[in-house]
């Protein structure tokens, strides 16, 4: 598919901003929606709408197989082999709570070690912090270098060196653009006996996953990241694992009898989806999921990738611009500094010029200590962004330069 035919699927990037064309790049906080995606929203809202699982009446039935079919779509996105090990939450951020509070809860003991990276969003950092609490585990890092590359030959150490419980790292990091190399950290895990979770937020959207050929045990991710409605999210997890797990939530749906003596709960997925689901969203998701997939994701890749190479190559043309993250093996997020100006002016700035990028610590505060900055502006990428967004990026930046007297 052609860049301006995608292009065209965004009504949002008709719009003028401050009186000049919008060029997004924050789809790593959230994406712009597709059309088809506003669209089926509508329709299902306003003609296919009932709640699901309960309901013995046509339209129900319907909701029903809609929201069910969506589980299938989620596996072969990301290579899981049943629809059965997908989860749904309210988010990456749930997902991974899930993990804490109910493998983590059950299964890691007093004195055990949580790995996490040191490229982490604070939503992979504080459950395990909060789990620790609880339990008596220890939260250790595994350490990364100037360039925002994790260290691995630290991180066979820490495995060597502790009674490693479960590892939790991100595939793509959200402020340095990293992509983590998962299969060889995922085996070495696995040879010390420490299950992973892989944090996909900023990685489905723009390359390809296979869970099962990766061997991850738990992966998270958000809808509204994958072009799709915000309040869903996926937690994939290993049949084996699901099973073996209690349930975080109780409510209805997620049990098989209750009493006022004993309840007993419902096989998974249903055992951690208690409550009336993100219906609409979790159908929205699945029309994502189909938008995302008609174009493929090997040319999303290469669409991203011949952007994100032009921006890397143009942002040099600015004066006083500096790079925040320098990894060989990147995507998403481009995070830089300007000598003379905040992140927070930066943004403020560009924005007056029609250009929407983000400003901070990028919910990843420990990124930032260890790098010694207080924050960073960031420019990250979605499918639809192109040269021209680009040189309108570079064009408000050398503006900057000029209110500062750069």
């Amino acid at each position: 598919m052609k860049r301006e035919d995608i292009r065209s699927e965004f009504p949002e990037l008709n719009r003028r901003v401050h009186d000049h064309p919008l060029s997004y790049f924050d789809s790593g906080a959230t994406t712009l929606k597709p059309k088809a995606v506003c669209d089926g929203l509508r329709q299902f809202y306003g003609e296919d709408y009932a709640t699901i699982h309960r309901g013995a009446y046509l339209l129900s039935e319907k909701a029903t197989q809609s929201y069910e079919a969506v589980r299938g779509k989620v596996a072969g996105l990301i290579g899981a082999s049943k629809s059965t090990e997908i989860i749904f939450t309210s988010g990456t951020t749930d997902s991974i709570n899930l993990v804490a509070n109910t493998y983590g809860s059950s299964s890691i003991k007093s004195g055990q070690v949580i790995l996490v990276s040191a490229m982490e969003h604070h939503s992979n950092i504080v459950p395990w912090q909060m789990l620790c609490e609880r339990v008596g585990s220890v939260l250790k890092v595994i350490p990364m270098d100037d360039d925002g590359v994790l260290d691995q030959d630290a991180y066979q150490k820490l495995l060597i060196d502790n009674e490693v419980a479960l590892v939790a790292f991100n595939h793509v990091s959200n402020a340095l653009g990293t992509i983590n190399p998962v299969v060889p950290m995922v085996a070495l895990a696995h040879e010390h006996g420490a299950k992973v979770l892989v944090d996909g937020a900023q990685s489905v959207a723009h390359c390809s996953v296979d869970v099962k050929g990766w061997d991850v045990d738990f992966f998270a991710f958000s809808s509204h990241k994958l072009y799709g409605p915000t309040g869903c999210g996926v937690l994939y997890g290993k049949e084996d694992l699901l099973s073996s797990m209690p349930p975080w939530k109780g409510g209805g749906d997620m049990i098989y009898s209750v009493s006022f003596e004993k309840t007993s709960y419902a096989e998974p997925p249903a055992r951690f989806e208690a409550g009336t689901p993100p219906i609409a969203e979790v159908i929205g998701l699945g029309i994502a999921i189909d938008w995302l997939l008609s174009i493929g994701l090997k040319e999303v890749e290469a669409l991203e990738g011949e952007v994100q190479k032009y921006a890397l190559e143009k942002l040099m043309e600015v004066k006083g611009l500096r790079l925040i993250g320098k990894a060989p093996k990147r995507a998403g997020a481009i995070s830089f500094l300007l000598d003379e100006a905040h992140p927070h002016d930066i943004a403020t700035l560009v924005d007056s010029k029609g250009v929407a990028i983000r400003a901070g610590h990028h919910c990843a505060q420990p990124v930032m200590t260890r790098l010694g900055i207080p924050a960073t502006a960031r420019a990250s990428l979605g499918v639809y962004n192109n040269k021209e967004d680009v040189d309108r990026l570079v064009e408000a930046l050398h503006y900057v330069n000029k209110i500062f007297g750069a």
